[in-house]
């Protein structure tokens, strides 16, 4: 979700999406309200996002997005002179890179490098350190921990980052830094629902404007 001005009050731009179907809404809540009327019972195998709270708990297994992850990690890296930071970062890059060819490898080696991957993190969170900032992300990484390989047990179909999310909301952005927001409701719900639209339908390769006439026909 990303936030937007609607009706002079803050509010909220939500989107989502999977391998077949992209979903825009408007809300004045970014509450994990949001998500239940949305998925309306529905518990994908997946749910890949940041670690905001709202964002919890709504499927089988969770991603953490890994992007995310990384710019808390650079931002220590800069700061701090704490060793335990780089080698967060470090670990990140094998994972990154690794990602990068999921597909081409075996279960049993995917399942062995997620083995692996997991020794080097718990190595890393139990280093000591004098480092405020460092502790601190430790302790959000410990608590993210379950959730940053799952991407390995569904290679191909599940990505590391929610950067496909990010995508699909910069028109959103763009839109609230030229505007300012939408003076009513039903203007954001309507910019929702095109996008609902041509976001899904550019998905099988049809052409926006091809997909607005012939929704607009229908």
């Amino acid at each position: 979700e990303t936030g937007v001005r609607i009706e002079g009050s803050n509010a909220y731009h939500w989107v989502f999406h999977a391998a077949d179907a992209v979903v825009h809404t408007a809300s004045p809540t970014r509450g994990a309200v949001v998500v239940r009327e949305m998925m309306d019972g529905h518990r994908p195998a997946v749910w890949i996002s940041d670690r905001y709270t709202a964002q919890q708990g709504h499927a089988a297994a969770h991603q953490t997005c890994l992007a995310h992850l990384a710019r808390d990690i650079a931002y220590v890296v800069e700061v701090s002179d704490d060793p335990v930071p780089w080698r967060l970062q470090l670990w990140l890059h094998s994972v990154f890179a690794l990602a990068e060819r999921v597909t081409d490898l075996a279960p049993s080696t995917l399942a062995a490098k997620r083995r692996t991957l997991d020794r080097q993190l718990g190595a890393i969170l139990a280093t000591s350190s004098r480092c405020d900032l460092t502790r601190d992300l430790q302790a959000k990484i410990g608590r993210a921990r379950d959730q940053l390989l799952v991407f390995l047990a569904h290679p191909g179909a599940v990505e590391p980052t929610n950067n496909g999310s990010e995508r699909l909301l910069r028109p959103a952005v763009i839109q609230r830094k030229m505007t300012n927001g939408y003076r009513a409701m039903w203007a954001a719900e309507g910019e929702a629902a095109i996008r609902t639209v041509v976001d899904t339908e550019r998905l099988s390769g049809h052409s926006p404007f091809g997909t607005i006439l012939k929704t607009v026909g229908a």
